[in-house]
């Protein structure tokens, strides 16, 4: 089984601009992801996915591998497609771009479910946390999941799930942690689908996996990523390193 790991990274972005491209410690953000995830050892390769020229070249100018993109993409999963489709790979893992302190053993998880899938039923692995905190459950930018006994992903919200009618029955809540690996054939069918209603509502595309009947096998974790998403969580990244 050939597994990848691919690193969508866009150069604009709404809160942080040219994020990827700042400095961390002497190297770009970028730069210290790519090298985080080859560190890993967990890949046969990894690849940054781009469609910035600058950071094209930030990747190959150090040895590393990186592909532009052609079109304008509405999600990381079409970015990744895209880039994947003449690729001989089984298995993508999707890494964020803005997360250079990555954990191992989340990414282990989400890989030993193909490993273990010997009938290859399931289409996409991800990750999830239980959260007990109401303000965290009622937050719409927590996306919620609920799971059926083999822990299959029902549904994906940003509402709270399931709606708690009734308190005492035991209902444990949990945020979807957005850590993806894919079978290569799941993301291309995503990529040649239309968007229908309920991503388009939720603004989640992971609704679209569901919405066409594949099946997305959730592990729970413990992990909480450290994302760069402002330059206040640079400079924490700075104290960090």
């Amino acid at each position: 089984m050939k597994i990848i790991a691919v690193i969508p990274a866009r150069y604009a972005s709404t809160r942080f601009p040219a994020k990827l491209m700042q400095d961390l410690g002497g190297k770009t953000v970028i730069w210290r992801t790519y090298e985080a995830a080859v560190n890993t050892t967990l890949f046969d390769d990894v690849f940054v996915v781009t469609d910035s020229d600058l950071i094209f070249s930030e990747i190959v100018s150090q040895g590393g591998k990186a592909i532009m993109s052609i079109k304008e993409h509405e999600s990381g999963s079409d970015r990744i497609a895209e880039a994947i489709e003449n690729l001989d790979v089984d298995v993508v893992v999707n890494v964020q771009g803005d997360e250079p302190f990555i954990n191992k053993e989340p990414l282990e998880k989400v890989i030993d479910v193909f490993k273990k899938d010997v009938e290859q039923k399931v289409d996409l692995a991800s990750l999830m946390r239980e959260i007990k905190d109401w303000e965290a459950i009622e937050n719409p930018n927590n996306v919620k999941v609920i799971v059926d006994q083999n822990g299959l992903a029902l549904y994906f919200s940003r509402s709270v799930i399931p709606y708690p009618r009734e308190k005492n029955v035991g209902v444990r809540y949990f945020q979807h942690i957005g850590i993806y690996a894919f079978r290569k054939q799941a993301l291309l069918d995503f990529y040649r689908l239309p968007m229908k209603s309920l991503e388009a509502s939720e603004k989640l595309e992971q609704l679209r996996y569901l919405e066409y009947g594949k099946k997305i096998k959730m592990v729970e974790t413990n992990h909480v990523g450290i994302g760069i998403d402002t330059p206040e969580d640079l400079e924490k990244a700075r104290l960090l390193l």
